[in-house]
């Protein structure tokens, strides 16, 4: 199953928790938490293009599969990383933060962002 498409966040779970965990200031918090972000991935084989915008910011990270990349997280910052695929999952460890994105069905992608107790869980519906 191919995870290219458009997605729309659906429905999210620890937004606030997870989010002043990882150091995203409250104002940005507040002003995040009901925007519906927009997700688009491309897929090419083992390569992955994968834009997410959300309001007025676009975070754009490229890379392939098993090999590593230098990936942006959600704080800014780059950092190298290897993104592991099993399956319909697509998973990597981002400074502490484990990330795990499922196709679920064709249309459904979850992706559950972990640091230490904390899980922060996106839940997003093909366009």
């Amino acid at each position: 199953m191919s995870f290219a498409g458009k997605y729309q966040l659906d429905c999210q779970e620890n937004f606030e928790p997870f989010m002043k965990a990882v150091g995203i200031p409250d104002d940005l918090i507040q002003k995040g938490k009901d925007i519906k972000s927009i997700s688009e991935i491309e897929e090419s084989g083992d390569n992955f293009k994968v834009t997410v915008t959300t309001g007025s910011k676009v975070l754009v990270n490229a890379f392939t599969v098993g090999q590593e990349s230098e990936l942006e997280t959600l704080t800014g910052e780059k950092v190298k990383a290897v993104v592991h695929r099993e399956g319909n999952k697509l998973r990597v460890n981002l400074k502490g933060i484990e990330s795990v994105t499922e196709l679920v069905d064709g249309n459904t992608i979850v992706n559950t962002l972990t640091l230490g107790n904390i899980v922060y869980k996106r839940t997003s519906k093909r366009m």
